[in-house]
């Protein structure tokens, strides 16, 4: 795959193990790259590895040129006020990390969380700097980059706009081992509009100001069913939503983007999916 065109495919399900369920979704959709979740994303509990299913998985990913990123629990919370929380989601992290790296994976996701307090905002970037920089001064040189995702803006965000970025980059000590995933139905309801012409490369071009083009390691490619600034995060299916088809065609041809691969989370299964994959390969060229 060449390094100046972005990979592009989808959040794959792995009921049925990642060998064969999450292996033969992605070549049903003629998927690139994919993503996984490797627990429970509703829950804390961190299951033991199966080696040997791991390896069978790398195996085929690998025969098969897909690239594999990891989505983190959606609890986790790294700014929350509440200490049960914060320690929860300080070993999910480490946890996803590990497997990430146990499964090939290039990158694990985790969103920028909320301080959920107005009062606790200041105290949210010190217990991020404290609990995560001996996670981060950890990982091996062959772990996978830990991907900030940010959320849609709502409550006390600690991202509510792309700008804020930069305080979790100053908390983390801009540490080589973190990425961004821009997840475009986020970017939307919090506010930046990338459905006017020309809004998504300002977007981008925003980003890559904040955070350097290098860091800009994965999409999440959604339609919103909001209009621009809503603060909520719903998905659509791509060209069905507020978002519209032709910023995506802008994404595609931005260089800032060209390492960072396109990972559906849009409603539906393979045939959707598949569709939608195909749209985009054609936008890409």
């Amino acid at each position: 795959m060449s390094s100046l065109r972005p990979r592009i495919g989808a959040h794959v399900p792995t009921t049925g193990g990642m060998a064969k369920r999450s292996i033969d979704y992605a070549k049903t959709i003629s998927a690139e790259a994919i993503q996984v979740f490797a627990s429970n994303p509703r829950g804390w509990a961190m299951p033991e590895s199966n080696p040997i299913a791991d390896d069978a998985f790398k195996t085929k990913a690998l025969e098969l040129d897909i690239a594999t990123y990891v989505h983190a629990p959606f609890l986790i919370n790294l700014g929350s006020p509440t200490v049960g929380t914060y320690e929860n989601s300080l070993a999910s992290t480490a946890y996803s990390l590990k497997r990430g790296k146990e499964i090939g994976a290039l990158g694990v996701v985790i969103h920028t969380g909320s301080a959920v307090d107005v009062n606790h905002v200041k105290q949210a970037w010190k217990q991020i700097h404290e609990g995560m920089m001996p996670i981060l001064h950890a990982l091996p040189d062959d772990s996978p980059t830990l991907l900030l995702e940010p959320t849609a803006g709502q409550g006390q965000s600690l991202v509510k706009k792309l700008d804020d970025l930069v305080n979790y980059l100053e908390a983390l000590e801009y540490h080589p081992k973190v990425g961004i995933c821009l997840d475009t139905c986020h970017v939307f309801a919090a506010g930046h509009d990338i459905a006017k012409k020309g809004g998504m490369k300002q977007t981008l071009d925003l980003l890559v100001s904040i955070a350097g083009a290098e860091r800009i390691q994965l999409i999440h490619a959604n339609d919103s069913m909001d209009v621009c600034g809503a603060l909520k995060d719903r998905h659509e299916n791509l060209g069905e939503g507020k978002i519209g088809i032709d910023p995506f065609k802008e994404l595609l041809a931005h260089p800032a983007v060209a390492n960072a691969p396109l990972i559906l989370e849009t409603p539906g299964d393979e045939t959707e999916h598949g569709a939608e994959v195909a749209l985009l390969k054609e936008l890409r060229g």
